[in-house]
């Protein structure tokens, strides 16, 4: 799986009163090589037990950028 290609970012979703959600970025899910399925790798567990997975985007890069939000969650916040 070293050279695997990220098929989905997993995140957690922290709500936070007066403040945009805070996406923190968990971990990743990979392509099994046959195509029927994925192997999902965790960092981290959420507290909530939720975990949000999104296509990744070319602007995020391969190494984690903190509490990057997906694009398009920055776009209907407004933000760049």
């Amino acid at each position: 799986m070293a050279n695997a290609q990220v098929a989905y970012r997993a995140y957690t979703v922290i709500k936070r009163e007066g403040a945009d959600d805070f996406w923190l970025p968990i971990g990743a899910a990979f392509m099994h090589g046959d195509g029927d399925g994925y192997n999902i790798v965790l960092q981290a567990l959420p507290i909530d037990g939720r975990i949000v997975l999104r296509l990744p985007k070319d602007d995020q890069g391969e190494q984690s950028q903190g509490a990057a939000k997906p694009a398009k969650v920055r776009e209907k916040a407004g933000a760049k």
